[in-house]
């Protein structure tokens, strides 16, 4: 079995925290909730949430797929350099912020979901995990071969290269040589 990488975990679990959060706060406020200023920090918490944890990292085996359009949220958490990639500072982050959306009704699921991920990122930080970027690779194109200038000629399924028939141009010596010279005039 391979090993468990909970960092992966723990973005989602932060990411969709983080949109339930939000919704929550969009509806204390607009539900006119009493203490609704703490509904409106909860949006403002989500909206966060969502912006840290929206860039997925780069897993230990390189199999990462990036989500859509993250590329310039990846530049921007990566900006903030330590603060962002130690997951014990994550873990704390989470915490701290998952403390005051628990005043109000509409908010508390999503401050229990966020306190769970940070539980879940504090895992990770124990076994040692960092969050690292997905950035771009740069292609380097290969020359093409000599060989692969030319197309096949012949269509798929092919034989083997020692089955092919020989091209006369191929044959540099022909092993069987005509008696009979044909001339243009019999034609």
């Amino acid at each position: 079995m391979g090993k468990i990488e909970w960092a992966m975990w723990a973005n989602e679990q932060a990411l969709a925290a983080g949109l339930i959060l939000l919704t929550g706060g969009i509806v204390g406020v607009a539900g006119q909730f009493r203490d609704w200023e703490f509904a409106a920090y909860g949006v403002a918490a989500g909206v966060f949430v969502c912006l840290l944890e929206y860039p997925r990292g780069r897993r230990n085996k390189g199999t990462s797929v990036e989500r859509t359009g993250q590329y310039c949220l990846t530049v921007c958490v990566k900006a903030f350099g330590p603060v962002t990639s130690n997951y014990y500072v994550r873990a704390a982050l989470h915490a701290a912020i998952c403390v005051p959306g628990a005043f109000i009704l509409p908010t508390v699921l999503g401050c229990v979901c966020l306190a769970i991920a940070s539980i879940i990122y504090l895992a990770a930080a124990i076994r040692g995990e960092r969050w690292m970027p997905i950035l771009p690779k740069t292609e380097t194109r290969e020359r093409v071969g000599e060989s692969i200038k030319e197309p096949p000629q012949n269509p798929p399924p092919r034989p083997p290269a020692e089955l092919r028939r020989k091209r006369p141009e191929d044959l540099e010596s022909a092993a069987y040589v005509n008696p009979i010279p044909v001339t243009a005039n019999e034609y």
